[in-house]
């Protein structure tokens, strides 16, 4: 039943036909409503669009309006400070300690937010590498966002995997729970707070998709450290013979255009971890930067911005015919593209190789004119700038940012945005 109307939503009749034993009791989520467990592509398109969450797009796409967060809130990112994680997190200006008693307080109010409304739930694999993969739940108010975790993450086929799937993470997303700063200790009404310790991440008052995205990336950054795994914020592709190419850098520095090579098979085009056997995917899908996008320069994107299955996000378009228009940057210059791997012809199934790197390429995005446009480095210089992560964030990319890249330094080319570290 919807929150609104005594009317029945399209899904209604198969809400919990996929539903897991392991249930949201067990994460202290009771006396809820309609809880859609699972919903696949096309049920949760009807339910955004009879939600009026986005519109349906000429050709096949959907698309959303984040409202005012149209990019990642990245001062708004926070993590428990608890026993597992106290000595083990460079605590500091990128990850913002949180307290534990600050979020017991919290975890009470977004269970109580909770009661009597509808949630949808995605249980997914991150890693495409089964050795190392993890069991995320995504727990999400809007239709769109749990579309967006079908294309983001690996999504579970086998019914019987879902009917007994426990999660080693949990994400929830709500984007109509405000924190209070004054009680919160926040920043502001928004807020992005990972608990380690109770394997669980709150994302408050945001509808921005990414926040759902980097917040597993944030997860697997700690976690696999200690697996011996090296998680890479980077694009990654694959030629004939087995030669690995990764590119760094910070979003919108072009990772996702570079690594779409129609002559080279996409690994993925954002996320990565590199270990003893080779480079793995974490996720399933793509989320590009499509502001200005052209057929004739990117034309595996620009073929995906057509396809049912992929959210646009404050992509403008025409309300009559639902023609999008990709270069106009009215809402933001941030504009985004969600959809599955599978969209790009070349991509590697598996989403890993057992090969490792043969070249790797840091994206400076140097508008200053620091570095050359092309260098060259040695193993020792490149060892140097990836620690030192000299680069720039691009435009759209984090609230506050102008149109005009700003010169950083990001650590493995991953610290800007909080994080352990983050893209």
């Amino acid at each position: 039943m919807s929150d609104h109307l005594n009317v029945n939503t399209p899904a209604l009749g198969e809400a919990s036909v996929l539903a897991s034993s392991f249930g949201l009791e067990n994460h202290g989520l009771t006396h809820l409503g309609t809880v859609y467990w699972n919903l696949p592509d096309a049920p949760l398109y009807e339910e955004a669009v009879f939600r009026k969450e986005g519109r349906l797009a000429c050709e096949g796409p959907i698309i959303v309006h984040t409202g005012k967060h149209t990019a990642r809130a990245a001062a708004d990112k926070f993590i428990v400070r608890e026993g597992t994680t106290e000595d083990m997190i460079w605590w500091g200006t990128h990850n913002r300690p949180f307290s534990q008693e600050q979020f017991g307080m919290l975890a009470q109010r977004v269970q109580a937010y909770c009661q009597q409304r509808e949630l949808f739930v995605q249980d997914c694999h991150a890693c495409a590498d089964p050795e190392y993969r993890l069991n995320v739940r995504i727990i999400t108010e809007k239709a769109w966002h749990s579309l967006f975790a079908r294309n983001m993450f690996l999504p579970v086929a086998d019914p019987d995997v879902l009917k007994s799937f426990i999660p080693d993470f949990t994400i929830m997303a709500l984007d109509g729970f405000k924190v209070d700063p004054k009680i919160d200790g926040t920043r502001s009404e928004t807020a992005i707070i990972l608990n380690f310790e109770r394997k669980v991440a709150l994302i408050c008052n945001s509808l921005y998709g990414g926040e759902i995205k980097k917040s597993v990336f944030t997860v697997l950054n700690f976690l696999l450290t200690f697996q011996d795994v090296l998680p890479m914020h980077c694009s990654a592709n694959v030629g004939d013979a087995g030669d690995v190419a990764l590119f760094f850098g910070l979003s919108g520095t072009g990772k996702t255009s570079l690594s779409a090579d129609p002559k080279r098979r996409l690994i993925g085009d954002d996320e990565h971890g590199w270990s003893a056997s080779g480079v793995f995917n974490f996720e399933g899908g793509c989320y590009a930067k499509v502001i200005r996008l052209s057929a004739e320069n990117e034309p595996q994107i620009y073929a995906a911005t057509k396809r049912f299955r992929t959210i646009l996000e404050n992509v403008v378009f025409d309300p009559l015919t639902r023609t999008i228009d990709l270069d106009n940057d009215s809402i933001t210059e941030n504009t985004r593209a969600s959809y599955p791997i599978e969209f790009i012809p070349n991509g590697v199934a598996e989403g890993f190789v057992h090969s490792h790197p043969k070249n790797i390429v840091f994206l400076t995005c140097d508008a200053s004119g620091v570095m050359p446009p092309i260098a060259r480095l040695s193993p020792e210089q490149a060892q140097y700038h990836f620690i030192s992560g000299y680069t720039s964030k691009v435009a759209g990319t984090e609230i506050g940012l102008g149109i005009e890249p700003v010169i950083t330094f990001s650590a493995c080319f991953g610290a800007p945005g909080g994080g352990v570290p983050d893209g």
